[in-house]
């Protein structure tokens, strides 16, 4: 029964990572093939996705994957080892993966402010921001279901601390 519970856990892990990258890929292919107004054919979009825009993206990704890759028992120090510093490099790991997270939430936050927000653009073009913002919280779901998932030890018990 457990087996099919991590399973679901998985499946759901994927399809939120997924939603996450197809909603800032939607985002970024739509400005890619934005044209100017049709009364207006001489007029440029105003804003088209751009690095800054990737790089909270990128941020919170790799965050994901430094806090999955990281064994739990070690961060909590249940096992033994071998060396005395590991349990304190295996949380400063775990807590760089934190900080990036928290990092690329915080700079989608920053982009979709000062680059669609103040600018006052209209909604095609905000939603290039907010799609960027849905993608970084989604991602740190996704990590923190993942995170939980790996400390079930049966169906119906859940510890979680860290």
């Amino acid at each position: 029964m457990a087996k099919n519970l991590s399973m679901v856990v998985v499946k759901l892990t994927l399809r939120i990572f997924a939603l996450a990258n197809w909603t800032f890929l939607d985002a970024a292919i739509l400005s890619a093939h934005a044209h100017a107004p049709y009364e207006e054919p001489q007029v440029p979009p105003p804003v088209h996705v751009s690095f800054v825009d990737w790089l909270p993206g990128i941020c919170s990704l790799l965050g994901m994957i430094v806090i999955n890759l990281i064994d739990k028992d070690r961060v909590q120090g249940h096992e033994d080892f071998g060396d005395a510093r590991a349990v304190w490099r295996a949380r400063l790991f775990l807590f760089i993966g934190f900080a990036l997270m928290a990092g690329g939430l915080a700079g989608s936050v920053t982009v979709l402010v000062l680059k669609y927000i103040l600018h006052h653009y209209t909604e095609q073009y905000t939603y290039y921001g907010y799609a960027n913002v849905s993608q970084n919280v989604a991602l740190m779901l996704s990590a923190i279901v993942l995170w939980i998932s790996q400390s079930v030890s049966t169906e119906y018990e859940y510890t979680l601390s860290i």
